[in-house]
């Protein structure tokens, strides 16, 4: 097999032509090392490509083809990327769906993408019989004995040995469908190309996967922040350790034993091994990269990662939906830790003002603070069977070029480098988790004793922010509504969404156009809770 510096020249390569490859070229080469419930289960490249194989040749002679869908519910696993492969080999596309999510999400997301089959682990199996699903849509158990409807993965497939027909896979086609946080109506389902995933592949060549290389994961398989680590660290040839659950001493424990050399992070997983009393006692010095994004990352705990941990450390700033990336190598400009980086290579980032214009050059160089758009060669395609919200996150320039709008206000430093100074879209990241304010107001609302309500994030410890609502009722109301209220929240949302605390106030500070003034209301909360 050629050098990844070597192939990622190429124009194009797919991920299961990559992984075949990785098969015939070092078949004995550790591909996954499965930890779920406890116990390590490795499959070389040879079984993995062999299972993978299985897989598609099994969806086609289910008669599934380009422009069909499967959804994937369940905890990582090697099963889980054997059929997230599989359906890509057989020219499907797959939707991986967030365990979390509440019975009617799951309704919602798998009626849009118009999965055939779900599969699913026991966990899942049982929240989707309380499911109404889709007609014609097939549940698959990946492990244990289903009960009905389901079928076991195992007597599903089909024979060992069995070999899927050849196809070519053209860049545009879609690679997966990954939905947005939501809690009304149905969550928007983020369409990502072969294209889009082919430029993080390309990207990863220069990060030290390949063989020998060992990534450990520990942030679920439905989320693009694992994807990006694990899609690269596979194509490439290097092993991956699949931890389903995160623990900090767990972790710790596997990275030592496995000598991990690559890892994906979220903050407060950083904020949560640096504060571990025995991070200290582990032999980390394998580590090549760590990476982290999807959440703000501060500072300080940049600082303590890069001063205790071995290894480069590096942050992402983007968004799932594509669009501009900016990269921090936190090792190589430790002065520069309050930024997001420079824009990626091939990445052009640009700012707008209120009004969608760009920013001057010259304004820029001044600092000039505007919200953040980004094009690069990985974009979504848009968002699954909603037009309208597509265009809303597109920004054309002058010469028609398409950029995906962020949300985010920063500036630039006299060196290019991007200073984030406002939040996107008043969302609140909670452990790495994308929450929007306006779909938990949208709950609250429903219910006939509130009146008005705003939703907003504020620091914690446990998570790096936690979202938290202030209430305003129709009328005065007995001792302990406040409880009330947010456990009849809670209990309509999924897990990550739960909202932390909830208080009556007796209105909402607006701006002179009535919009909400969620600063205030964040500065409020915190002067009342001491700070934290």
């Amino acid at each position: 097999m050629t050098t990844p510096d070597a192939r990622a020249e190429a124009e194009f390569l797919d991920l299961p032509g990559m992984l075949a490859e990785a098969a015939r070229a070092n078949p004995a080469s550790t591909a996954l090392i499965d930890t779920r419930a406890g116990a390590e289960r490795r499959l070389s490249f040879a079984e993995f490509d062999a299972a993978i194989a299985r897989v598609a040749a099994t969806l086609q002679r289910e008669g599934l083809g380009a422009g069909a869908t499967v959804a994937v519910i369940a905890a990582a696993c090697a099963e889980y990327l054997i059929v997230f492969f599989g359906a890509l080999r057989a020219r499907l596309a797959v939707a991986p769906l967030a365990p979390s999510s509440t019975p009617a999400q799951l309704a919602d997301m798998l009626a849009d993408c118009e999965a055939h089959f779900v599969f699913v682990d026991a966990d899942a199996a049982t929240a989707l019989r309380t499911v109404p699903l889709p007609a014609g849509t097939r549940v698959v158990l990946l492990h244990g004995t289903p009960g009905e409807p389901a079928l076991a993965f195992e007597s599903w497939l089909a024979a060992p040995g069995t070999l899927p027909a050849p196809v070519r896979i053209e860049p545009a086609w879609p690679f997966n469908i990954i939905y947005s946080s939501g809690t009304t109506g149905t969550p928007k389902g983020i369409v990502q190309s072969h294209a889009m995933r082919w430029a993080h592949i390309r990207r990863g060549s220069a990060t030290g996967y390949g063989p020998g290389s060992v990534t450990l994961t520990a942030t679920p398989l439905y989320s693009n922040t694992t994807l990006v680590s694990v899609i690269p660290s596979l194509a490439w040839g290097g092993a991956v350790v699949l931890m389903a659950k995160f623990d900090a001493l767990a972790y710790l424990q596997l990275a030592e034993r496995h000598r991990a050399t690559h890892t994906m992070l979220v903050p407060v997983q950083y904020q949560r091994l640096m504060a571990h009393p025995r991070f200290g006692d582990f032999d980390l010095r394998s580590f090549v990269a760590k990476f982290c994004t999807s959440a703000p990352f501060h500072a300080e705990l940049k600082a303590e990662v890069l001063r205790r941990w071995p290894g480069g450390l590096t942050e992402y700033y983007g968004m799932t939906e594509g669009g501009g990336t900016c990269i921090l190598a936190c090792h190589e400009h430790p002065t520069k830790l309050h930024t997001v980086g420079p824009p990626a290579e091939g990445h052009d980032i640009r700012l707008i003002d209120e009004d969608a214009c760009e920013l001057p050059p010259e304004a820029v160089r001044r600092g000039a603070s505007g919200e953040v758009v980004g094009r690069s060669p990985g974009m979504m395609s848009g968002y699954h069977r909603q037009p309208g919200r597509t265009a809303e996150a597109e920004w054309f320039d002058a010469e028609g070029r398409r950029y995906i709008r962020t949300g985010d206000v920063g500036h630039f430093d006299a060196d290019g480098f991007l200073v984030l100074t406002d939040r996107r879209k008043d969302m609140v990241i909670s452990g790495g988790f994308n929450i929007y304010p306006s779909d938990l107001e949208a709950v609250l609302r429903r219910h006939p004793a509130v009146a008005d309500v705003a939703v907003f994030g504020v620091p914690s410890e446990q998570w790096g922010e936690t979202p938290v609502a202030a209430v305003v009722l129709r009328e005065a109301a007995e001792a302990g509504i406040a409880q009330v209220l947010q456990e009849w929240a809670n209990a309509q949302v999924g897990k990550t969404q739960r909202i932390s605390a909830l208080r009556v106030v007796a209105e909402l500070p607006r701006s002179a156009i009535g919009k909400v003034l969620r600063r205030e209301l964040r500065e409020q909360w915190l002067r009342r809770s001491g700070g934290h």
